[in-house]
């Protein structure tokens, strides 16, 4: 009887081979069993950004480093190899990450907050970009800022051309009656002459009381005036200025000497060819001055 030898190695190569297999199938089944909220959250390319954008913690979208980029475009991911962006979904991301902070804020809080800006700041500002233009160009910034540097008299007033026309508008009648007292302290007849609108209806009652009618005898009623009185400085206060479409009129009052009290002024302008100018002009001094 022949004897065979049985040899064990190959038998323990086998075995170790089939246990090996059948650990990985139990470890892949138990993976696949795994509870979703266990797994980490994947991204979906629906949800996510654009490839090579991205927005920073100052609200700008820039593109992301080269090598992400690279991955997106190789596929990875749940990401498909067409990266093109349509223009309204690249317009959404820029508003979502660009959005400006005054864009935020509402309405009664952004007035409130350009208030405390001047004029020429307020100008600025609408310069800057389209957003800071929109919130400098509100209506209700400019009555605020009007109310500030004019008067709160004409809070009822609907302009017709908005608020920011008819501040433009007061500003330069302000302006221009600011020069008729710069005229007066520096007794210059002829800017005096081309201050007065020649018509035959302009009227000027000096503080003397007497009465000059028509574009002649106003102009010779100030030559005597310069020639007969001396310089004097005196302060303008208490400015109220009320503009319609072509016709202006600002009171006040001005003081020579604080301690004798004020005259009582009124000036009136017409708009005509382009540019103002005055057709009344009214000062009456104080009765308590004259009778104390």
């Amino acid at each position: 009887m022949e004897i065979i030898a049985f040899s064990s190695q190959p038998f323990l190569i086998a075995s170790s081979v089939t246990l090996l297999s059948l650990l990985l199938t139990v470890l892949s089944l138990l993976r696949l069993k795994t509870p979703s909220k266990l797994r980490p959250p994947s991204v979906s390319s629906s949800s996510s950004m654009p490839c090579g954008s991205g927005c920073s913690g100052d609200g700008t979208v820039g593109n992301t480093d080269s090598a992400t980029s690279r991955g997106c475009v190789n596929g990875g991911g749940e990401a498909t190899g067409e990266m093109v962006v349509a223009a309204s979904e690249k317009a959404a991301v820029e508003r979502q990450c660009g959005a400006s902070m005054m864009e935020q804020l509402v309405p009664e809080i952004t007035t409130h907050a350009l208030s405390y800006l001047d004029y020429p700041s307020l100008c600025r500002l609408s310069m800057t970009n389209s957003l800071m233009r929109k919130a400098a160009n509100d209506d209700n910034a400019w009555k605020a800022l009007y109310h500030k540097d004019f008067t709160v008299e004409q809070d009822s007033v609907t302009p017709v051309n908005g608020w920011k026309a008819y501040y433009a508008a007061t500003r330069a009648i302000v302006n221009l009656n600011a020069e008729f007292f710069s005229i007066i302290r520096e007794r210059s007849l002829q800017d005096m002459s081309l201050f007065w609108l020649n018509a035959d209806y302009v009227k000027c009652i000096h503080a003397s009381g007497k009465l000059f009618s028509g574009y002649n005898a106003v102009i010779q009623s100030w030559q005597l005036a310069f020639n007969w009185e001396q310089g004097v400085d005196f302060q303008v206060r208490d400015v109220r200025v009320r503009v319609l479409t072509d016709m202006a009129w600002v009171t006040m009052n001005t003081y020579v000497e604080m301690e004798t009290g004020p005259f009582h002024v009124t000036n009136v302008f017409e708009f005509h060819n382009g540019r103002w100018y005055l057709v009344h002009h009214h000062s009456s001094v104080d009765r308590q001055i004259m009778h104390p």
